[in-house]
């Protein structure tokens, strides 16, 4: 899985009565090295939501090829076949203008059960991979993300 990927950026919204540990920790877990060994920064920012609730978001970027493949592969291998294939047909949608590939993974089946599911609900975590296509076009960033969810 190489260089398939410029970065990979995962976040997630945490809402006042939220286990703010508990989901900080569930992020972290999405990347199989420690974050701080790797010299790799946690932002955080807060933000105001419906009727003036807090909103802390919380990010983690990476843009490392040896990072991208640990984290890819971890990804890779707990993702069912089933979702895999989900991703590849919903890749259009996917996929932005700049070559940006976005999954969201539900945060209540992560938080409980440590499980990757892919959800369209805005209650997830939310990654967005910078696909590395050359030359900088859509179909040849396609033909990548059906590489990487073959």
């Amino acid at each position: 899985m190489d260089n398939y990927l410029n970065s990979a950026c995962l976040r997630v919204f945490v809402k006042e009565g939220e286990d703010y540990e508990t989901i900080k920790k569930k992020l972290v877990s999405f990347f199989p090295f420690d974050l701080g060994e790797e010299k790799i920064g946690i932002s955080e920012k807060t933000a105001t939501g419906f009727e003036s609730r807090k909103i802390r978001i919380i990010e983690v970027c990476i843009s490392k090829q040896r990072h991208l493949r640990k984290f890819m592969g971890q990804m890779l291998t707990r993702l069912t076949k089933e979702q895999k294939e989900l991703l590849k047909r919903q890749k259009q949608s996917r996929l932005d203008e700049e070559l940006n590939f976005f999954i969201r993974f539900d945060k209540d089946k992560m938080c409980l059960k440590g499980e990757y599911f892919i959800t369209d609900s805005g209650n997830c975590f939310h990654l967005r991979l910078s696909v590395a296509a050359f030359p900088a076009k859509k179909d040849i960033a396609l033909a990548v993300i059906d590489e990487i969810f073959k």
